[in-house]
């Protein structure tokens, strides 16, 4: 009921619908941060979301919930580097905490988590959103941006660093002071405007081209983050499904070969060598943390859990070294 209410009124706060108009509204489900629907009135349809302060898992999660600000302004930033690449917007309302923006559907819109785990891929799709992604960092380091909407490091740390890294830090006392210490990296860089949740669950590709959704953990950050959580995506789904994973681990390459160009802020060597550290941490955190990957099979389990502490623990420096050595640990235990 609540959710309908607050979709009643983003509508006609936003001059979308008059106050007698009928509104359908469907819930729409696959996040756990947010109340998404698909609201339909006078004959037009609609995406409506609403930032959540509890989220939707089993451990205890808290989150601000001005955050759905800082993913609107994300979608607007996004919309003028990429407008390729973007979905409409409608506005949003400060006290919802909730905007409205355009629902995505049709036969040329696919899911690419979706296609990943189909196997119906295209095998092109990684090197887009690198490139996407390389895109709106280059553009964020650029003299002249303005950086005030993003100034979210706090956010970041509830959302992103305290259950990924920190949380995790603590079921592992091994490796607990490196992750405690990438946490703190993450906390203090403001290099680039980050997206967060670079997942293939958040990105939809329409006519060819990557859309990306659910920015509500954006800040200025690291950009290491964005690329390592893209990558942690393909990794996992290399271990999960048997039949891609030498596909999904050159999709890492592609995505690294595609971004890498629009740096220019440090060198790419740095970040590659951060990336590569922070990687295995996230692999890590989605076994024991607190948004565990839901594919996964126990054994599959064990087996990012002993990659992933082999990595923290002993770093390369580059995402091919990396690569090789998850695909050598994976024919190692099928042999």
């Amino acid at each position: 009921m609540e959710l309908s209410t607050n979709c009643k009124k983003l509508m006609y706060e936003l001059g979308l619908a008059k106050e007698n108009s009928p509104l359908d509204v469907s819930p729409l489900t696959g996040g756990v941060s947010s109340d998404i629907a698909r609201v339909e009135v006078d004959g037009r349809v609609y995406c409506a979301k609403f930032a959540l302060s509890k989220l939707k898992v089993k451990e205890d999660w808290n989150a601000p919930v001005h955050r759905n600000k800082a993913e609107y302004e994300w979608l607007k930033i996004a919309a003028a580097i990429a407008p390729e690449s973007t979905m409409k917007l409608f506005g949003r309302s400060e006290t919802l905490h909730g905007f409205a923006m355009e629902f995505l559907s049709g036969d040329d819109i696919y899911l690419w988590k979706t296609a990943l785990l189909e196997e119906t891929s295209n095998w092109d799709e990684s090197a887009k959103v690198g490139e996407l992604i390389g895109r709106i960092h280059s553009e964020s380091a650029l003299k002249g941006f303005d950086k005030s909407q993003f100034y979210h490091r706090d956010d970041f740390y509830a959302l992103r660093i305290e259950p990924y890294l920190v949380f995790t830090s603590e079921s592992h006392p091994e490796v607990s002071v490196i992750l405690k210490r990438l946490a703190d990296q993450l906390y203090e860089a403001e290099n680039v405007l980050v997206h967060g949740d670079v997942s293939p669950k958040n990105i939809l590709f329409r006519d060819g081209k990557a859309i990306i959704l659910d920015a509500e953990c954006a800040t200025m950050g690291d950009p290491a983050f964005d690329v390592a959580f893209a990558l942690n995506h393909l990794l996992l789904k290399a271990i999960h499904i048997p039949t891609s994973t030498s596909r999904l681990l050159e999709s890492v390459l592609d995505f690294w070969s595609a971004y890498h160009p629009s740096i220019h802020w440090e060198t790419s060597a740095d970040l590659e060598e951060r990336i590569c550290q922070l990687l295995p941490a996230l692999m890590l955190a989605r076994v024991d943390g607190k948004s565990p990957v839901e594919y996964l099979s126990e054994h599959n389990r064990k087996q990012v859990r002993m990659m992933s502490l082999d990595l923290i623990q002993q770093p390369v420096q580059t995402l091919k070294q990396f690569v090789s050595t998850i695909a050598q640990q994976l024919e190692e235990k099928q042999t």
